[in-house]
């Protein structure tokens, strides 16, 4: 574990300095949304303080400045995910747009009765709700891929379940609420062969590991920046430009269109088909400097050292009486899920809190995977790259104490 290293990018954080009635902040809820740099906050200050302007509209200096900006967060983006062209990266306001607008051409375009759309047990809701609202509307069956009981893809059932029916295919990269990675170049190419597309939800992969779109094959891939050291608000859907070309408009407005008459209306080519209104031009300025400096970080420090942090918590929490992990696939990001025999979850969370310690205790918008292990909740603690092991420590003694007092 390269604490000194961990220690140096902790600094680049002020919040993580954080002291609350005399207990320092231990981060850990980095699946939920992940602390800002200070590059990121300055980049945010600068924009809005000296550089202010909106885009794509403007012939005044501002505006034609604002635009260079975004535009150049466009393309850091792209080289990010390795697209094949710029125009296959659609600036969206999250994931969950990204995944909605997907569905909702999909439903349009590609859909029909008796035909299917197949989507994971460990989705979150964000890749279940607009699914079924896809297939609603258009008719299609919606399947489900089971996973089995350490959290783990069930690959024989997705191979049984994949069928020429299948029309479409969407799939969590890294669970949320269990940490798993999923093979989702094999996904991909089993997909292809039957001639389903598919969609990758990249919302918990992006901060944890190097994702490139071309060796994936995938068709569509969403991730919000938010979870990626960036502000909230803004998002991404790569698309590959084929099929961007064919979905029709997800929202309309200024922006998008090439002509209106009170006749009729042409649409703008990709991205800007999606790109309706006034986006979110800061965000989108604001994530570009959170990858830039992900990518000074570098992503072998990142992956090495959380999964250092992950073994040595799974390993203490383990040692605990009365405790049960929940999801312990082998090939797992830096998700720790668990619950404490006869405590509440919400209970957990709420000690844990006074002991300077922030988790998620919830059920991580994921209530199917908390059905399948016949639990209301868990607590999770999600690691990132500033983290150190003396937050481990603190969050075991955490949990051994609230053991003592509500035990």
């Amino acid at each position: 574990m390269n604490e000194s290293l961990a220690r140096k990018f902790r600094a680049d954080f002020p919040v993580l300095s954080l002291v609350k009635e005399g207990k320092s902040l231990v981060y850990l809820d980095n699946a939920a949304t992940t602390q800002k740099p200070r590059v990121v906050a300055d980049r945010l200050y600068r924009f809005y303080t000296e550089e202010y302007g909106t885009i794509h509209r403007g012939v005044y200096f501002l505006s034609q400045q604002a635009t260079q900006f975004y535009d150049e967060s466009r393309a850091i983006v792209s080289r990010f995910l390795n697209a094949a062209k710029l125009e296959e990266i659609v600036l969206t306001r999250g994931t969950t747009e990204s995944i909605n607008l997907v569905a909702s051409g999909v439903s349009k375009l590609w859909l029909s009765v008796g035909d299917e759309v197949l989507i994971t047990a460990m989705e979150h809701h964000a890749n279940i709700v607009p699914w079924q609202q896809a297939c609603l509307a258009s008719g299609a069956t919606l399947k489900v891929v089971p996973i089995t009981l350490t959290g783990e893809l069930d690959m024989d059932a997705f191979r049984r379940l994949l069928t020429t029916k299948t029309k479409f295919v969407s799939v969590v990269h890294v669970s949320n609420a269990l940490g798993t990675v999923n093979p989702i170049a094999d996904i991909v190419q089993m997909a292809h062969g039957v001639g389903a597309k598919v969609l990758v939800d990249g919302a918990q992969a992006v901060s944890h590991m190097p994702v490139d779109v071309q060796a994936l094959g995938c068709d569509f891939y969403a991730f919000s920046s938010h979870k990626l050291f960036g502000p909230t608000g803004a998002g991404v859907l790569y698309g590959r430009y084929s099929l961007l070309e064919q979905l029709p408009p997800y929202q309309t407005g200024g922006d998008m269109i090439e002509t209106v008459t009170f006749e009729s209306t042409t649409f703008a080519k990709p991205p800007a088909r999606f790109e309706a209104g006034t986006p979110a031009i800061a965000e989108v300025i604001g994530l570009g400097a959170a990858i830039n400096y992900v990518n000074s970080v570098g992503f072998e420090f990142i992956a090495q050292h959380e999964a250092d942090l992950l073994q040595c918590a799974t390993e203490q929490i383990s040692r605990l009486n009365g405790i049960r992990l929940i999801g312990t696939a082998q090939n797992k990001a830096s998700v720790l899920s668990f619950v404490l025999d006869g405590i509440h979850p919400h209970d957990v969370g709420t000690v844990l809190d006074e002991c300077g310690v922030a988790i998620r205790a919830g059920h991580h918008c994921a209530q199917p995977i908390m059905a399948f292990f016949g639990v209301p909740a868990t607590n999770r603690a999600s690691f990132s790259f500033y983290n150190v092991s003396d937050d481990v420590d603190r969050l075991v003694d955490a949990v051994k104490y609230c053991q003592q007092v509500m035990g």
